[in-house]
């Protein structure tokens, strides 16, 4: 998991120079495009926020000549009035510029957000399998949320600051450019620092990252595996994990700050150096008559002004830089392709095959461990193929190849001698229905869970699934029907019902394959008898492939393949096999029916 981070931290080091910058707006501007009018009016309108800064400043040069100086009131009203006057338009304008800002940056946040949630579900199975839920939520949801509000907020306030400055740096030279000359330059000076931020950020983001994944995984397991925790008395234990996890966050907090906000404090204290030197030369040209009390008093306000948005800057671009660094891993992530796609030229598979064969095919998860090793195998239409063996043997990961949740690492997998890797994947998925151990069910009503199957069916074709799966029963029951809702991952449902829902989702999708993965291993007797019904009324006029460990109900299955360690070990009917004198599928079922008669 950690080297997964590290290599998706790599390659974004380095300074953020005007080019970069360039680089990472135009990246950007497929999702500020559709918004762009706003997004130009909420930064023009920066403009005149920063550069209105200037008036009072620049007022208070006549004002301290006529007033304090030459000790006159009969052209002096007007300035309070103009500081009251500007004031009230430039509140007015903070607060258009920062709607514009949050709604456009909303928006875009909004677009991004729905790329990376594609991108996300193009993703195979191999993909999520090698990260936790932490990571995946980072990945494409709060990186998302720190590009574009670092993008837009600090786009902003740079454009404020900057018109701030300039316009407070033309009241400088307007009153004083001996003074103006020496100030800028400790300006200058204090702003080198930031130079080195993006390298000091670098170092230390990519473990906070791991950090704040982590975190977000806990609250995921303390929810998914809240029962578990009860139950095992588990809360101290996951306190002082919890306890760990936060103290990995803080150490890596601090770190952060001591790496990036000394810079601040450091601005603080160079700018000082600068209003001293103001004070001191200006009080030098005072004596020498150079300048008016009233130029001096303007200078140095403006001066403060100008000085005092410059030692937070640090702090904004602090932000600039951990926003351009989750520009880099949200566009690292866009331009990733999955490792299982369409081939070129892939064709459309329509449901119609006489066989299902698999032909010397290996698979493995991680290079050089073979975990199915030359497997063969046929399936006619029609026929179920039931897999047994030992736990780990690999049944499921072999049902796991037909939609292709994976792809086989060597041989193939056929229908009617066309590798199913030359169908596009849309078309092969559409005519396999799974339905698992532990299947998967949606916030929601049971009617949209089973509607899941086909989206398109009728009234009448969903009752008819509910009647199969035996569900009928039990929805009329409820006082909302098919209506009800049955909570997160259908916490409300027992797991019987959870199956039927699933069963009655796959009648819906009427798919000419089906795979079911152990339907029926963790139900009591009780519930896996219904099951078992509404299970065999789907694989009606269908190929199917069915592991089971209960061997009671294959026994009827047109072919029994027994795999053992990756290799199927024994392959024939239930007739066959169970004549088999110490062969494994015998070894099975006596184990399972001693002192019974076959």
């Amino acid at each position: 998991m950690k080297k997964n981070l590290k290599i998706e931290m790599k390659d974004i080091a380095g300074k953020i120079t005007r080019n970069q910058f360039i680089y990472n707006y135009k990246r950007m501007w497929p999702y500020i495009k559709p918004y762009w009018f706003r997004a130009l009016m909420s930064v023009l309108l920066a403009i005149p926020v920063g550069s209105l800064d200037a008036v009072i400043a620049l007022s208070l040069k006549p004002y301290m000549d006529l007033v304090m100086v030459e000790k006159s009131l009969q052209t002096a009203w007007y300035i309070p009035l103009a500081i009251i006057l500007f004031t009230t338009i430039q509140g007015g304008l903070t607060y258009a510029t920062a709607y514009l800002n949050t709604w456009v940056g909303a928006k875009i946040t909004n677009l991004l957000k729905y790329d990376l949630y594609k991108k996300m579900l193009s993703f195979d199975t191999g993909f999520f399998s090698t990260r936790n839920s932490g990571d995946v939520i980072f990945m494409f949801n709060n990186n998302a949320d720190l590009a574009c509000a670092g993008l837009l907020n600090n786009l902003k306030t740079f454009v404020q600051k900057l018109f701030t400055a300039i316009s407070l740096i033309f009241v400088l030279f307007y009153t004083s450019w001996q003074l103006a000359l020496v100030c800028v330059t400790v300006l200058v000076v204090a702003l080198l620092p930031m130079t080195t931020v993006r390298r000091k950020l670098n170092a230390v983001m990519g473990k906070s990252i791991q950090a704040d994944s982590a975190l977000l995984t806990t609250y995921n397991e303390s929810f998914a595996g809240n029962k578990t925790i009860i139950s095992y008395n588990l809360e101290e234990c996951q306190q002082n994990k919890f306890n760990c996890v936060l103290n990995n966050v803080f150490k890596l907090r601090i770190k952060m700050l001591q790496r990036t906000r000394w810079i601040t404090p450091v601005m603080h204290v160079i700018l000082s150096f600068g209003i001293g030197l103001a004070i001191w030369f200006g009080s030098y040209l005072i004596i020498n008559r150079t300048i008016t009390a009233g130029a001096f008093v303007s200078f140095l306000t403006a001066l403060i002004m100008l000085y005092t948005p410059m030692k937070s800057l640090g702090n904004n671009f602090n932000s600039v830089v951990m926003a351009f660094m989750a520009i880099d891993r949200v566009f690292d992530i866009l331009n990733q392709t999955p490792s299982i796609t369409d081939r070129p030229g892939a064709r459309e598979f329509d449901g119609n095959m006489a066989k299902i064969e698999f032909k010397n095919m290996w698979f493995e998860y991680v290079a050089g461990v073979p975990v199915l090793k030359n497997i063969n195998l046929t399936a006619n239409r029609g026929e179920t193929i039931a897999l047994v063996g030992n736990s780990g043997g690999g049944k499921s990961t072999l049902v796991s190849l037909l939609p292709r949740f994976y792809d086989v690492t060597g041989g193939s997998i056929t229908f009617d001698d066309t590798d199913i890797r030359d169908f596009t994947l849309k078309s092969l998925r559409k005519n396999i229905a799974v339905v698992f151990q532990d299947n998967f069910l949606f916030s929601g009503s049971i009617r949209e869970n089973i509607m899941l199957g086909n989206e398109n069916a009728t009234a009448e074709e969903l009752q008819t699934a509910v009647k199969m799966a035996y569900l009928d029963d039990f929805i009329n029951s409820l006082k909302d029907g098919i209506d009800t809702q049955i909570g997160e991952r259908g916490i409300l449902l027992s797991g019987g019902q959870k199956q039927r829902v699933a069963i009655a989702r796959a009648f819906l999708k009427n798919a000419p394959i089906l795979i079911l993965d152990e339907a029926t291993s963790a139900l009591d007797n009780k519930a896996e008898a219904v099951v078992q019904k509404a299970i065999e009324n789907l694989m009606h006029d269908k190929t199917v492939f069915v592991i089971a460990h209960r061997l009671s109900t294959i026994r009827n299955a047109s072919k029994i393949a027994v795999i053992n360690h990756g290799e199927i070990v024994e392959c024939g009917t239930h007739d066959e096999l169970v004549n088999i004198e110490n062969g494994a599928y015998k070894t099975l079922y006596d184990m399972q029916f001693k002192g019974q008669k076959h």
